[in-house]
């Protein structure tokens, strides 16, 4: 039958689907708009599913905080490529998964799944489904954190392009200053998105992480030469430094090398970091490596 381009600019509209999908749908059951939707519905789940297994490795951070930063979420949410975690339809997506766990207080990524989206009467796996279908990419919340602080402020920061994002949950004293509070919660998140810090105080660091990097210091020392008495004191002075330079409290501040981080803080009376998260997008996921041709081909076939 005919299919005038009224119709599939309709059933666009209210499925967000691609036109030739629309005008298949449509051809498919006679022109019924409403069928026509159930139909595009059911094939998007489809291509959701075969999409599922395709590694998503790129993709943004994004932070959601209540209005007093006494309580934030810091979530990623990956795609297959960088085009996609650039498009602004992506980019509002991930903003809008933010917002529901924040809102919705949901501490599992399966407990997500079952919430309702923020602003709106799906839950999260059908509206997760329904984005699969119309960007063409598997997508996938990959991980979150939650903040609740009771005196004190959460400082968060999003790097440019958000790719990289950190929060820092600062504690004060009851009556401090939560405006001096909140500048240096954001400037310490704001040196570990930059240096990296492993752990938070120096008792933190596990034994066995130690025992490891001293492993791989004498390694390199034994291959200078040096007597076993000079090599031993090179490996004191070399493991101090690294326990300084991978404690957060102990690291040089970015934005003045003469003080410490832990100096810094105590500019707000009282005031200590009382933990800190870092995300870094597809940091631990294994890429899979393929040709151009292969892309190519992918794409030709559907997949």
């Amino acid at each position: 039958m005919s299919i005038s381009a009224q119709e599939v600019k309709k059933l666009r509209e209210m499925s967000g689907a691609g036109m030739m999908d629309c005008k298949k749908a449509l051809q498919e059951t006679n022109g019924n708009l409403e069928e026509a939707l159930l139909y595009l519905q059911k094939k998007g789940s489809a291509a959701a599913a075969k999409k599922a297994s395709r590694t998503a490795a790129e993709g943004l951070v994004q932070i959601w905080t209540n209005d007093d930063a006494t309580e934030a979420v810091m979530v990623e949410v990956n795609c297959e490529t960088d085009f996609v975690a650039r498009n602004d339809q992506f980019m509002a997506f991930v903003q809008r998964i933010a917002k529901t766990i924040g809102e919705s207080g949901v501490e599992t990524i399966e407990a997500l799944e079952d919430a309702t989206i923020a602003d709106g009467d799906k839950s999260v796996a059908e509206y997760i489904t329904e984005q699969i279908a119309t960007i063409g990419e598997n997508i996938k919340v990959r991980r979150f954190v939650r903040y609740t602080v009771e005196n004190g402020v959460i400082g968060p920061y999003i790097h440019a392009g958000d790719q990289l994002g950190v929060m820092v949950m600062l504690e004060t004293p009851a009556g401090a200053d939560t405006d001096k509070a909140g500048e240096v919660a954001r400037d310490v998140a704001m040196h570990i998105a930059a240096m990296k810090p492993g752990y938070l105080r120096d008792e933190d660091i596990p034994a066995e992480a130690e025992a490891a990097h001293k492993e791989i210091l004498a390694a390199r020392a034994a291959e200078t030469g040096k007597p076993a008495e000079i090599i031993e004191r090179m490996l004191t002075g070399q493991i101090k430094k690294w326990r300084a330079e991978s404690v957060l409290l102990s690291q040089a501040f970015v934005k003045d090398s003469d003080k410490t981080v832990g100096e810094f803080v105590k500019t707000v009376d009282g005031a200590s970091v009382a933990s800190f998260v870092r995300f870094e997008v597809g940091e631990g996921i294994t890429k899979e490596e393929k040709s151009l041709s292969e892309e190519v081909a992918e794409q030709l076939r559907g997949s």
